[in-house]
């Protein structure tokens, strides 16, 4: 792994940051991820398209349902990128279990990293919103525990403000669990965290302190993926 840096690492579809790799051979750039998030974090920058060399500008793309397999296509000549977004996304999310990430903003609507709702055509009808972009869905199931959201999404000033609280609470929860903890410093982290726990869930607060005091008697590799998962969870619940 990376060494920690002192900013806080994100990964970014790399659009939002006025990056011209768009099939079109433009960009999308976000001005708040640009001039104002970015001003407190180190982005990494993904875009799956252009690293499978797919080149720029480029014939668009979208996610075609054949038989029940969903398949990415282009849209003109229907060349099929289907086996080479899956096999790259597998390496590149290997590679980003490396790059010390503690959140990622994916672009909304794309067949690559759309994270929901992403057109899916076939048949003779309207596309329906029911797909989910090939490399994020990868990187969802990679990182299950990781913030992310998309740039549409962080348009809503509480998703965004949800974001920026999750992000820096899972490098506090990560720079826990990687150093040599103590069942007396998951008790500690839990009691610095708790009133925040409570604004979000109370259920969920209290079946985590429950666990935090119970840590001394249960194997810590669990105690660290149960505390992770119902950490993270409790936090992505809207107060």
């Amino acid at each position: 792994m990376e060494p920690a840096s002192p900013r806080i690492r994100i990964g970014v579809s790399a659009c939002l940051l006025g990056d011209e790799v768009r099939h079109d051979g433009g960009h999308k750039r976000d001005p708040f991820l640009a001039d104002v998030l970015g001003a407190f974090v180190e982005w990494v920058k993904v875009c799956p398209e252009v690293e499978i060399g797919m080149g720029t500008p480029r014939e668009s793309i979208r996610l075609t349902d054949e038989a029940g397999r969903i398949r990415l296509l282009t849209v003109t000549t229907g060349v099929d990128h289907t086996d080479a977004m899956t096999a790259y996304a597998a390496r590149r999310t290997a590679a980003l279990a490396d790059a010390d990430l503690c959140g990622y903003v994916l672009k909304q609507d794309s067949p690559s990293c759309g994270m929901a709702r992403v057109k899916v055509y076939g048949g003779t009808g309207p596309p329906s919103r029911t797909g989910v972009g090939l490399f994020a869905a990868a990187l969802l199931a990679r990182f299950p525990h990781l913030p992310v959201e998309e740039e549409g999404g962080l348009a809503d000033p509480r998703l965004r403000e949800n974001f920026i609280e999750r992000v820096f609470a899972y490098r506090r929860l990560r720079d826990l669990f990687e150093s040599p903890w103590t069942a007396a410093d998951l008790v500690r982290f839990h009691t610095a965290h708790e009133v925040v726990l409570l604004a979000h869930s109370a259920q969920s607060s209290s079946q985590l302190r429950q666990l935090a005091a119970g840590a001394g008697a249960i194997d810590r590799e669990a105690v660290r993926a149960r505390y992770s998962a119902g950490f993270m969870a409790a936090l992505a619940i809207i107060p």
